[in-house]
């Protein structure tokens, strides 16, 4: 393919590089003139690990730089902006992506041909569709999916490893507004065999970066809360604390997917429950409030917790105006699937408040019911003894843990007219399988 690449800064030159050097012919577009020089001499601006030998032996050949954007654009298949977006306290800043978007859009006025634009800046989710579109459009005077593709495609490099990471990515993720635009990203990265592919749309692409880096920045400064907090009760080594939670089974053993196990505690859903989890983490949070060191992010991991039952509330109430009355199945008590332990289960909470506003419930779970009603005795009354029962004459369905048992639920809610409103609160089912769906994070 012919790519043409906005901005040679780390992100742009090691994706020219490297698309180079796997076979693509790739024009970097820069305004200054001095490095666009001493590129096309094979002369890398910064420190890069492996990145000179590329540019060595691709530059002038697979890869050329260039103060000529226009040129760029008009001759190639795809362009990719990969742009500085620093952030200035408040916001991010668009401005170098947005002069970028208006000057390929002015290309593209007067190109024949479907081209594709693909943003490989770090940016916010809505960010492409909200501010990046609408500057080609205005400056094309063209249609974003009838005349030209809009993508987003995330980069996940990290300095000293970046050449080495792209040339054997871990994940690709293809975001795009059409399928079209998706197929071009797909023929883009044809030579990386092997990786994982995610296809998209771009909000949902840009949050995948930001969500990944979080991640990492949050399990940093969790590392350090502990470490605070063990050198505020004195004798424990962190480092030792940490080789303790590196070695569990959630990290070390990998699942039929080729994933470690602890991956499936990053699931949307309606909250945590359990013997283990709410109570651990509240009595080290008071714990550490004893000790004088604050617990701000595991405080933080409870608030949240407790906001998430209501979520579940809020998407039955996109459908009724109000719940009184309403006919609710909630299917699931115990706090997970292969238990009968209710304790601290989210589905309480959901009871409590659809009895509250009114909302006529039913509860059917196919091992816990005795031990809810133990925690919750008005369960008496809307007990139900068979899924077949539970969902039988309801107007809506909520499902708290997701039992196998519950798999037939496409094919019982089938042609239900009025269609039963499906609140899947822990995301276990395909959309696709209901004619009125609504899930948490969605």
């Amino acid at each position: 393919m012919e790519i043409s690449i906005i901005g040679t800064g780390y992100v742009g030159l090691v994706t020219g590089a490297c698309l180079a050097e796997k076979g693509h012919r790739v024009s970097c577009v820069d305004i200054d003139s001095r490095r666009v020089d001493a590129l096309n001499r094979g002369q890398a601006p910064f420190f890069e690990a492996e990145l000179e030998d590329l540019l060595s032996r691709n530059a002038g050949r697979n890869l050329t730089a260039t103060t000529d954007l226009h040129a760029a654009v008009l001759e190639s298949d795809a362009t990719l902006i990969a742009v500085g977006t620093p952030f200035d306290g408040q916001r991010i800043d668009l401005r170098a992506v947005l002069a970028a978007s208006n000057q390929i859009g002015a290309v593209l006025r007067q190109k024949p041909g479907y081209h594709v634009v693909v943003v490989k800046s770090s940016v916010v989710p809505g960010t492409t569709d909200q501010h990046v579109l609408p500057a080609l459009e205005a400056a094309s005077g063209k249609k974003a999916g009838v005349d030209f593709g809009v993508g987003m495609n995330p980069e996940f490099l990290s300095e000293g490893e970046a050449v080495q990471e792209f040339m054997h990515p871990d994940r690709i993720v293809l975001g795009g507004i059409d399928e079209r635009t998706i197929e071009v990203l797909e023929k883009l990265y044809r030579p990386f065999d092997g990786a994982p592919r995610i296809r998209t749309n771009t909000r949902t692409a840009e949050m995948i970066k930001y969500a990944s880096n979080a991640l990492l920045a949050s399990l940093i400064s969790f590392a350090n809360e502990i470490a605070n907090l063990g050198s505020a009760l004195g004798g424990i080594d962190a480092v030792e604390v940490m080789r303790g939670v590196h070695l569990s089974q959630y990290f070390t053993n990998r699942t039929s997917e080729g994933l470690p196990p602890a991956t499936a505690f990053l699931k949307a859903g309606c909250g945590f429950g359990g013997s283990c989890l709410p109570k651990d983490v509240n009595a080290l949070i008071a714990h550490g409030r004893q000790a004088g060191a604050s617990m701000r992010l595991l405080e933080a991991v409870i608030r949240t917790n407790d906001d998430q039952p209501a979520k579940v509330i809020g998407l039955l109430k996109k459908h009724f105006a109000s719940l009184d009355g309403v006919r609710i199945a909630v299917l699931g008590l115990s706090f997970k699937p292969g238990t009968s332990d209710v304790r601290e289960s989210p589905a309480f909470p959901i009871i409590r408040e659809l009895v509250s506003l009114g909302a006529t419930v039913k509860a059917y779970d196919p091992v816990a019911m005795e031990e809810a009603q133990k925690v919750l005795p008005e369960l008496k009354g809307l007990r139900c003894a068979s899924l077949d029962s539970a969902v039988a004459e309801i107007d809506a369905v909520v499902v708290v843990t997701p039992w196998k048992h519950f798999h037939d639920l496409p094919a019982l809610l089938r042609n239900r007219n009025p269609a039963v409103v499906f609140v899947d609160a822990r995301r276990a089912f395909d959309p696709r399988s209901f004619a009125s769906y609504e899930g948490i994070g969605m």
